[in-house]
């Protein structure tokens, strides 16, 4: 009953304070979902997908990404770098102001100061951000404070204790957003009911759990190429309905404009057997797919305690990888949601995927044969058990896999594992073989080539197979002292090549991100970190 009163006066005010919004048919109004709920709307916790779509829409930042994943201007309109790569240096525009709230007497313009405020609070660690991570190589005075200068009003400068190509692209990240330092002071840990930023949108109404209403900036400074001022939507609803099944009936009724991924409950209702939409849908629903910058793959743990172990022969793990179709795995285990992993770590999206310079697996049994017999095993005789560890998720992909190596004598004992329990495990490197993905934290190939680099090692680093190659950190290392993209692209694909060739890993897919849209949504894209960017998007009244 009080959750029912809860939404009975949620509806009225709906209907009272937004009734410019919700009275109005002619209103444009974008309406989706959050099944997993939204936990705060400061953008120093931003670490979920739940929590970066609202922040992308309330906040921004120094620098954006494009649809494909170039850095672009956003509130600075240019940058430059110093020549030993250390000194990033921010121009800013002088148009952008903070969402006008009762808390402004008057409009309030973004200034450097500004930024030093917001980065250093990152740092903070009061705060306690998890993002935090993200400035370890800005450079620290002798009391810890970062290089974060406001040179003028207009001109915010970082300085880096080394050179650190990617960093541009860091900064894309929402926790880098601009805050005012005002707002976030008076509410302190209550900024995250109460969030200001200088977005597309700014927050009208919250009551969490039910509802969550963000309506049109109209002092936001960015136009599309005639000069209309963006967005064209004038407000988004998000609900928070936890069945999912509820929600597919919501968005097939015309309630909800938009759903991001599948879930097993309605895969068949809305995908053919090939990962096409069903036809029987056509006429309402639109279908967007792209790349999705995580790769799914297996992880041999290579420290040599044990020198008997098979995974520590790289004719075994190539075996591996040459023994079972990854075709004909996205076929029929995923409706091919996702692009077979034939091609090296890095996956489809970024700058350098080539597979025409990065040669991985495909399926050829004569080879893994073939490779058998040079380790010593031949039709896998005197092979020994391969334990792979695996959490619920993903048992139905290991299990196929266990079935195709059994024809060429090579056997997988499936140990499942709680998700978290087995990621412990993982970085205590406690796994000699286990299920792992990689999501991009920035949109460069260094963030998956790093994962092998020796230096990153535990307990400090993610390089969870303890992957060790004196060339391949020299070459690393080499990448990360250029500054032109171009030519850091070609060291990638070769770091990428060595990385198939000595077979830490086996590639099992590249992720797709699936958009399932109502037909009268005009401007959606994918894009392939998968943010919910509805600056471009309108709602045509006459196809509803």
């Amino acid at each position: 009953m009080k959750r029912l009163i809860l939404v009975l006066v949620c509806s009225l005010l709906l209907l009272t304070n937004c009734k410019q919004v919700y009275d109005n048919s002619d209103k444009m109004i974008f309406r989706y979902n959050e099944s997993s709920g939204i936990t705060t709307l400061d953008p120093a916790f931003a670490s979920g997908q739940s929590v970066i779509w609202p922040c992308n829409l309330i906040f921004n930042g120094l620098v954006d990404l494009d649809a494909q994943m170039n850095i672009v201007p956003c509130i600075a309109k240019s940058w430059t770098i110093s020549e030993d790569g250390k000194i990033y240096t921010f121009y800013l525009r002088n148009d952008v102001y903070f969402h006008q709230t009762s808390f402004f007497k008057k409009k309030r313009k973004v200034v450097a100061e500004d930024f030093v405020y917001s980065l250093d609070r990152i740092v903070d660690g009061n705060v306690a951000s998890p993002g935090a991570w993200i400035f370890q190589k800005v450079k620290r005075d002798d009391n810890g404070k970062p290089a974060f200068t406001a040179l003028n009003d207009s001109t915010f400068q970082i300085e880096l204790s080394e050179k650190f190509p990617p960093f541009l692209g860091i900064l894309a990240m929402k926790y880098c957003s601009v805050l005012p330092h005002e707002v976030v002071e008076k509410y302190g840990k209550d900024f995250r009911t109460h969030p200001v930023g200088t977005g597309p949108f700014q927050i009208q109404i919250w009551e969490e759990g039910v509802k969550l209403v963000l309506r049109k900036n109209p002092n936001y400074f960015e136009t599309d190429s005639t000069g209309n001022r963006l967005p064209y939507l004038d407000a988004v609803a998000i609900s928070f309905i936890v069945d999912k099944q509820s929600v597919f009936m919501e968005f097939m009724k015309g309630s909800l404009d938009f759903m991001s991924g599948i879930d097993a409950c309605y895969k068949d209702a809305l995908l053919t057997k090939s990962g096409e939409l069903n036809p029987d849908h056509a006429d309402k629903v639109k279908l967007l797919t792209g790349p999705y910058l995580n790769t799914e793959y297996l992880g041999f743990m290579l420290k040599d305690d044990d020198k008997d172990n098979p995974i520590l022969k790289k004719e075994v793990r190539q075996a591996i990888n040459y023994g079972f179709d990854r075709v004909k795995m996205m076929r029929y285990l995923r409706n091919n949601i996702g692009y077979p992993g034939t091609g090296g770590f890095v996956p489809m999206g970024l700058s350098s995927f080539d597979t025409s310079k990065v040669h991985g697996y495909s399926y050829n049994t004569a080879k893994a044969l073939e490779l058998l017999e040079k380790a010593g095993y031949p039709n896998g005789k005197g092979l020994p058990p391969i334990p792979l560890s695996v959490s619920a998720d993903y048992l139905d992909l290991c299990q196929y896999i266990q079935h195709e190596l059994e024809q060429i004598g090579i056997t997988l004992t499936l140990d499942v594992q709680q998700a978290a329990q087995q990621r412990q495990m993982m970085r205590n490197y406690q796994l000699p073989f286990f299920r792992g993905s990689w999501i991009c934290d920035y949109p460069d190939p260094e963030n998956y080539l790093s994962l092998f680099y020796s230096k990153n090692l535990q307990p400090n680093g993610s390089n969870y197979t303890h992957y060790v190659n004196a060339k391949y950190d020299e070459l690393f290392e080499r990448s990360q002292r250029c500054q032109i993209d171009s030519l850091r692209n070609l060291y990638y694909t070769q770091l990428d090549a060595m990385l198939m060739e000595d077979a830490p890993v086996v590639v099992l897919y590249y992720d797709k991100v699936l958009r399932f849209v109502r037909k009268e949504v005009e401007g959606m894209d994918t894009n392939p970190i998968n943010i919910l960017d509805l600056r471009k998007v309108k709602i045509n009244k006459s196809n509803h």
